[in-house]
């Protein structure tokens, strides 16, 4: 594979093809209004990526649920007060000529009171003094999900991703350490893969042939299992559940440490699975046009840009007009990044990344 190949267009199983292979990660900016509307700087960000190259654009992760918010200013999606914001997102990404979605989020035990946020474990030794939410609550959140997908579909969006990584609700209930229930959503995997396949499932039923399901999965912490999720990927390329697959890790090229797939790249552990007409991408230190030509050579059908599409909004652009390009080295200035665009509200939670901007600078 070549850098010529990122250009190449991707059909999907639903909907229209992707233009290249670049996808922009969703990113949790926390510069929306506190009411979860989205701001004249979200706006500003979209608009900005629209105009950037990129095949299908993620909105960061929008809270399905009033309670199941994890961060200050974060984007909602639980109310029709959000359409008209949310719309005009995804307006400026169809003029711009890429595919649209909004990540569709719940913190689960890791809602964060202070900004609101009504934890909901899958277990009552999560959070002390906090007991695990019933079946019932489990259902109502599913049915938030949908119900959220459907208010994506009504602004304009292409589609959603769902969010099943990093420990929040679905994450969660995938672990065998954050779930000890004994109803239909805990014990054997089928039953803590169960929320996640109802979610989804009910998005197709919801939304329809033409509306793109992508899920986003991460394996390490929270006492998730790599045979598991392998087990429960295998299941979902089997049945197209989704359009696509995301995988979240933190670097695209690391190595299994322990296990049945001790030796190997995280990455072939799913890349290596028959997927049907499913499509895998993977996020993970792609500061290049070489390392994400590097990746379809190593199965995957696209990249996630994440911290290089905040270095460069136009990643792809640089990458065309040189495959030669590299991200800038980091950490950066503020100031950098504020000429680049970025909000003083982004740059903010920038900080907060460890070796992101380099610190002390304005």
């Amino acid at each position: 594979m070549s850098v010529s190949d990122l250009f190449k267009p991707l059909t999907l199983l639903h909907g229209p093809e992707m233009r290249n292979r670049f996808m922009m990660a969703p990113l949790t900016s926390q510069q929306s209004n506190h009411d979860g509307t989205a701001s004249e700087f979200d706006q500003f960000w979209i608009e900005q990526l629209s105009r950037s190259g990129y095949a299908l654009i993620q909105a960061g992760a929008s809270t399905v649920e009033a309670g199941g918010v994890a961060f200050e200013r974060q984007m909602g999606i639980h109310s029709d007060d959000h359409l008209p914001g949310l719309t005009k997102m995804a307006t400026a990404i169809r003029e711009g000529g890429a595919l649209s979605a909004v990540q569709l989020h719940h913190a689960g035990h890791r809602a964060v009171p202070a900004v609101g946020g009504i934890p909901a474990p899958a277990s009552a030794k999560t959070v002390q003094g906090v007991k695990a939410i019933t079946t019932e609550e489990v259902e109502r959140i599913r049915d938030s999900f949908i119900a959220a997908a459907k208010r994506a579909q009504v602004a304009g969006f292409d589609g959603v991703s769902v969010h099943g990584a990093f420990g929040w609700i679905l994450s969660e209930f995938l672990s065998p350490n954050l779930n000890d229930r004994t109803d239909k959503y805990g014990g054997s995997v089928e039953n803590r893969a169960r929320f996640t396949l109802e979610v989804i499932e009910g998005i197709r039923r919801g939304c329809g042939p033409d509306f793109q399901i992508g899920w986003r999965l991460s394996i390490e912490r929270y006492g998730l299992r790599l045979e598991e999720l392998r087990e429960i990927t295998a299941e979902i390329f089997d049945r197209e559940l989704v359009d696509y697959l995301d995988l979240a890790l933190w670097d695209s090229a690391q190595v299994v440490r322990e296990g049945s797939f001790q030796g190997k790249t995280l990455l072939s552990v799913f890349t290596e699975l028959p997927r049907k007409g499913v499509r895998l991408g993977a996020a993970g230190k792609i500061y290049s046009g070489q390392r994400a030509a590097e990746l379809l050579e190593e199965g995957c059908d696209f990249v996630l840009i994440a911290r290089a599409g905040i270095l460069q909004r136009d990643f792809p652009f640089q990458v065309k007009a040189n495959p030669m390009y590299e991200s800038p080295c980091m950490p950066v200035t503020a100031d950098y990044l504020r000429q680049g665009g970025l909000s003083e509200r982004f740059i903010e939670t920038m900080r907060g990344w460890q070796t992101f901007v380099r610190p002390g600078s304005r």
